[in-house]
């Protein structure tokens, strides 16, 4: 693996995780929100990830329906990384708890809460940062080999 896919792989982590925790943070934020612009509580959103080789390989695979000369024997290692395919909405209900003299409750005086849970939050918020550093190592490690390598070539 060169030294720019090593680059290019080890940025797209840092950028995919970065947003991931931004949005981490922004669940966190909102765990309280039970009113939206739309009216409804804040909904959880979730990162979605997906390697850049299957991009790759399904749109080699869809060109390769009208021109065989797009679909390589074997397809190149610079095709690694990761991206973001979309951030979506969790789907799971939030809790309802009973406050009749909320603003947002119910004919019945329940209010719907975020389905944030909080704890979860906090665990992939860890994750997401040790992906990061892990990311950032594989950066410091490929700069001081590359560093290494200009010093054996000057002796």
């Amino acid at each position: 693996m060169s030294f720019d896919e090593t680059l290019r792989i080890s940025g797209s982590a840092l950028s995919a995780q970065r947003l991931r925790m931004n949005t981490i943070a922004n669940n966190l934020a909102n765990a309280q929100t039970t009113r939206t612009d739309r009216g409804t509580p804040f909904r959880r959103q979730q990162v979605v990830f997906k390697p850049m080789f299957e991009q790759n390989l399904l749109e080699r695979l869809r060109l390769a329906g009208t021109d065989a000369r797009h679909l390589p024997f074997e397809l190149p290692s610079s095709e690694g990384g990761v991206s973001v395919s979309r951030v979506s909405e969790d789907v799971r209900e939030g809790k309802k708890v009973y406050e009749p003299g909320h603003p947002d409750a119910d004919p019945n005086g329940y209010v719907e809460y975020p389905n944030v849970n909080v704890i979860e939050e906090m665990s992939d918020m860890i994750n997401a940062s040790r992906s990061y550093e892990a990311s950032v190592t594989v950066l410091q490690t490929a700069k001081a080999m590359a560093l290494k390598a200009l010093e054996m070539g000057r002796v």
